[in-house]
């Protein structure tokens, strides 16, 4: 498609919402077209014709015409008389779970940043413990929903009418270990062990005693060990089973940035060459992923970019591996990965508006 297109984005306010809205305003492909925002207006805010994007989020003001734009208040018909084709969710899982079967009637393409849809084993699905599972529709609408990892499922992705953004630890495991035990070289009866952290702002921006400075602040917490969301995620995209993996994430005092530090034993001797083989021919048309061959990654080198980096070293014996790996949170986990999915959706180069 070499046409400009109509994008909508709803939930701009949080952390992941306001990167969607910078990443979208400066993508070279949509200078003539911003996305229309919309969301929940007061009536007070409705009557102005919405609330100015810059009061929400200053940083966004700039001298293309940014300061004109406004969050309108939502509704199918202002999107379809706007001539939205492409709309992005960054919305809780609910709310996600009610929109998006409404949004494909309506004829849109959707990329979805919530857990809603990512996940086709109900079994899975339950730690979510969606009200409408089940149900008739909610079967149909995960029938059409392709996992948003273009690493792993590009073709898919471009023909999908609905992209279900993976989460952000997902992410960073998945990238890190599936090409490892898709090459059959990984022993999975000694299990994987996967220690991840992330900064605050994978909490998302609504405040809780855990997120607030006197908690995160000079501290480091482990949380939703044996029982995160994710977790079912790097079940099924990994191909492995619960008992394969103990995946436990961290609480980081940063504000953005995770780091999963991941070990895993081989069923025979490895040598460094034959991994980064395995890696380097996995991501050899992925240009959004940074193999490391001679040192380990870093939060600092990956933050503020959309780049997955992925770093290794080897026992002296071959036979085990800590892999490292890191990224930005609220980009490549988050809106830069969504980005990255409406490119391919639309058939645009992956890293475009990203690198």
């Amino acid at each position: 498609m070499t046409r400009a297109v109509q994008t909508a984005v709803v939930g701009v306010t949080g952390y992941a919402g306001a990167e969607l809205a910078r990443l979208l305003l400066h993508h070279p492909r949509l200078k003539d077209k911003p996305p229309v925002f919309a969301g929940r207006v007061d009536e007070k805010d409705a009557a102005r014709g919405g609330v100015p994007l810059e009061e929400i989020h200053p940083q966004l003001a700039d001298n293309n015409g940014s300061g004109s734009l406004k969050v309108e208040p939502f509704s199918w018909e202002r999107l379809k008389d706007r001539g939205v084709e492409v709309l992005f969710l960054a919305t809780p899982h609910e709310q996600s779970r009610e929109w998006v079967p409404e949004a494909l009637k309506h004829g849109l393409r959707v990329v979805d940043l919530s857990g809603a849809w990512r996940l086709s084993d109900a079994k899975n699905r339950a730690v979510y413990a969606f009200e409408d599972e089940g149900s008739e529709v909610a079967a149909a609408t995960q029938a059409k929903a392709a996992y948003g990892m273009p690493e792993l499922h590009r073709k898919e992705i471009a023909g999908a009418k609905l992209v279900a953004n993976p989460g952000c630890y997902a992410t960073s495991v998945i990238l890190a270990v599936r090409p490892l035990v898709a090459a059959g070289i990984v022993d999975l009866s000694h299990g994987i062990v996967a220690d991840a952290k992330s900064g605050v702002s994978g909490a998302g921006k609504a405040p809780t005693s855990k997120t607030h400075f006197m908690h995160a602040a000079d501290n480091l917490s482990a949380y939703g060990v044996f029982s995160h969301r994710h977790t079912g995620e790097l079940l099924e995209q990994i191909g492995i089973c619960a008992s394969d993996i103990v995946f436990t994430p961290h609480l980081l005092p940063i504000p953005r940035g995770m780091m999963s530090t991941i070990y895993v034993r081989f069923n025979e001797a490895q040598t460094h060459e034959s991994v980064a083989r395995i890696y380097r021919e996995f991501f050899a048309s992925s240009s959004m992923v940074r193999i490391y061959e001679k040192a380990l990654p870093q939060i600092r080198y990956s933050v503020r970019t959309n780049f997955a980096d992925i770093g290794f070293q080897i026992s002296s014996d071959g036979r085990r591996a800590v892999i490292v790996s890191c990224l930005d949170n609220l980009l490549k986990g988050a809106s830069g990965q969504a980005v990255q999915n409406m490119n391919v959706m639309l058939g645009w180069d992956e890293a475009e508006g990203l690198a």
